[in-house]
């Protein structure tokens, strides 16, 4: 099976169409099945958001934005100083 990364939204939204589907009576191979995930990544995914309310979720997609960013912020950063010391080796 091929790895794939899901985003936060995305497994909320499976997990919820994994409990629909698990209240009428499908078994877990078969709900795996119908949302394209392992069994293994259902029971991790169903341990990690555990008792996670909306409120927790909303947190949690708010810091993976700001992770982006801040990701993104440093490696601007990391640019500019190599484009500095490049500047600065010629001079010399």
């Amino acid at each position: 099976m091929k790895r794939k990364r899901h985003g936060t939204e995305e497994i909320i939204r499976k997990l919820r169409e994994a409990e629909v589907l698990e209240g009428q009576g499908q078994t877990v191979a078969q709900v795996c099945q119908k949302l394209e995930i392992s069994e293994q990544t259902l029971h991790r995914w169903k341990k990690q958001f555990r008792g996670m309310g909306d409120d927790h979720i909303r947190r949690l997609k708010e810091l993976e934005e700001e992770n982006r960013r801040l990701k993104g912020a440093v490696a601007d950063l990391v640019l500019d100083k190599q484009i500095i010391e490049e500047v600065m080796r010629g001079k010399d």
